[in-house]
């Protein structure tokens, strides 16, 4: 399954200039924001609150409170608690202001916030470097609740008036940085990054966000260079391994992405935020057995809704659609609105087709498959990737686990037997599951040839003639909906080559829609009657076409 998920922009803190801390408190200080940058929340954390048990001052609460903010899924009820705090002890507080302004942008109360972060800027008269990164910072801190070009401008002041006067510390230029990333602009933000790298004291942590950008812009050598370089660097850097991990990914190497998983697990720490994080990051590399041993372990100490979301997915892959349903429910139910993602409505989507799959009275399942084509085309409009829609949806339907139980239990010999262990070791050898593919459909084991079809599918995604085959075991096994989809799936990937290299295949495409029409025509009369018009199309004097036709223009 492919699950696309964006790294996250961690900005690391620094004590300000003109914080009046001890030297002893301003070294415990900097130990927070060094683990806030390696992805230890819990150690910063406890930094943080023993910052505050020596000296309860209003800066004090605001790094606890900005902890809260920074992790992977930010707890807003926790930062307010903090903020608040901060303001009750001095009511003028800029940065517990600021915080406070931060937490309506998560929130999605965009307007308001630019609002409040203005008139802070303007009552500090703009002369604290601190309060001006703070204000461009919770202008860019979320990926999907933001302004970037507004950040920008004050982090530009804030590095102007932080050259003037004690230098200009490197998350600074992190920071600016991600915030030319949100505006898509590559060469700002690697300029950033690359004046950071001269005053930066861990250098890893540079190349980790040199790493990420190639990665984005897809010039992924450059990419796994400054992975190797930040590991190179500082072997203990948890954020360079997770960006290792995400790199095998996207070049379909589980074992090496889950070698990145567990040395980011050793080297991140255990807070419940980063756990739930690296629950999702095993379900992303298709390891659910380990995302969900992961989620079982701090399921009830976490209290942000998305655990739902995430039980949600691993019950849908183990076809548990009911209570998939109730867990997506309960994250409705508690999560922020402004929370909400088109994935969310694809999920919603599959959930609803899965029910249909297994509902006897067919009204409700006309229900459920209304509702599912109605949250298809939401998650369709945003043009959203999380998952290969199609693919999933086509799983659903054909009862995907119910194939791989059918596959087991059918016909198969020794040579079966032996692909099968090949695959189990080289899952990404195309050769040995077309063998297998071959192997099964030799002793008409049909479900198992269409199963093995879709692994060549997501491997190999413009293959052609793999989508045909599928349909063809689809068909062959009385799966008739699912093998209309699978040839559906063909004369898309074959449209979308050059017309030239489409001609040779015309007698296959009369096929595809021929049997798209035939397989249809029970179930969807006016898409039946659609592809045997463009069968006739390519072979219009066909009797089978012709015929056919006729039956459906009744």
């Amino acid at each position: 399954m492919k699950y696309s998920i964006n790294i996250p922009k961690k900005v690391v803190m620094s004590a300000a200039a003109t914080f009046v801390l001890s030297f002893a408190s301003a070294q415990t200080v900097a130990e927070g924001i060094n683990y806030l940058d390696s992805h230890k929340y819990a150690k910063a954390k406890e930094v943080f609150n023993q910052l505050i048990a020596k000296s309860p001052s209003a800066e004090n609460y605001f790094y606890l409170g900005n902890a809260y903010l920074v992790q992977f899924e930010p707890n807003f009820d926790k930062a307010k608690e903090s903020f608040d705090k901060g303001i009750s002890l001095d009511s003028k507080s800029y940065l517990n202001k600021i915080g406070l302004a931060a937490i309506k942008m998560g929130k999605g109360q965009k307007s308001s916030a630019i609002t409040d972060l203005t008139q802070i800027a303007k009552d500090s008269r703009e002369k604290d470097p601190e309060v001006l990164y703070r204000i461009g910072e919770a202008l860019s801190m979320y990926d999907n609740n933001n302004d970037p070009n507004l950040a920008i401008s004050f982090l530009n002041k804030a590095i102007e008036k932080a050259a003037d006067k004690d230098g200009v510390p490197a998350h600074y230029y992190y920071t600016l940085g991600d915030a030319y990333r949100l505006i898509k602009d590559p060469g700002n933000s690697m300029t950033a990054y690359e004046k950071a790298s001269a005053i930066a004291k861990n250098k890893a942590s540079v190349f980790y966000r040199m790493a990420t950008l190639w990665m984005a812009a897809k010039q992924y050598k450059k990419a796994e260079e400054n992975i190797n370089k930040a590991i190179a660097t500082d072997p203990t850097y948890a954020p360079a391994y997770k960006a290792q991990a995400e790199y095998n990914r996207i070049f379909q190497r589980p074992e090496e992405t889950t070698k990145g998983l567990i040395n980011y697990t050793k080297y991140a720490d255990e807070d419940p935020s980063t756990t739930l994080e690296i629950a999702k990051l095993y379900f992303i590399n298709n390891n659910y057995a380990e995302s969900k041993t992961t989620l079982d372990k701090v399921f009830d100490k976490v209290t942000d809704p998305i655990k739902y979301k995430l039980k949600a997915y691993l019950q849908y892959e183990e076809n548990d659609y009911a209570g998939a349903k109730a867990n997506l429910d309960s994250y409705y139910e508690k999560i922020d609105k402004s929370r909400i993602i088109p994935s969310d409505s694809g999920l919603e989507s599959l959930i609803y087709a899965g029910l249909a799959t297994k509902e006897a009275d067919a009204a409700t399942k006309a229900t459920l498959m209304q509702k599912s084509a109605e949250k298809m085309a939401v998650v369709k409009a945003a043009n959203d990737d999380t998952l290969n829609w199609d693919g999933e949806y086509a799983k659903v339907i054909s009862g995907a686990g119910e194939l791989k139980a059918k596959a087991d239990a059918g016909p198969t010999n020794e040579n079966i037997e032996a692909l099968k262990k090949q695959a189990a070791a080289n899952k990404e050898d195309t050769t040995i599951l077309f063998n297998l593919a071959q192997a099964y459909e030799a002793v008409s084991n049909w479900e198992g040839s269409a199963l093995t079809w879709q692994k060549i599918n997501e491997l190999l995604p413009t293959w052609e003639p793999a989508f045909y085959s599928k349909g063809y075991a689809l068909q062959k096994g009385g799966y008739n909906q699912p093998a209309a989809l699978a040839y559906l799936k063909y004369i898309d990937v074959v449209l979308a080559k050059p017309a030239a290299e489409q001609q040779p295949l015309q007698d296959n495409l009369y096929g595809a829609y021929y049997n798209v029409a035939l397989l249809l025509k029970d179930i969807d009369k006016a898409k039946a009657i659609e592809n045997i018009g463009k069968a006739l199309a390519i072979k219009p004097t066909d009797q089978s076409a012709l015929s056919l036709q006729k039956i459906l223009n009744k």
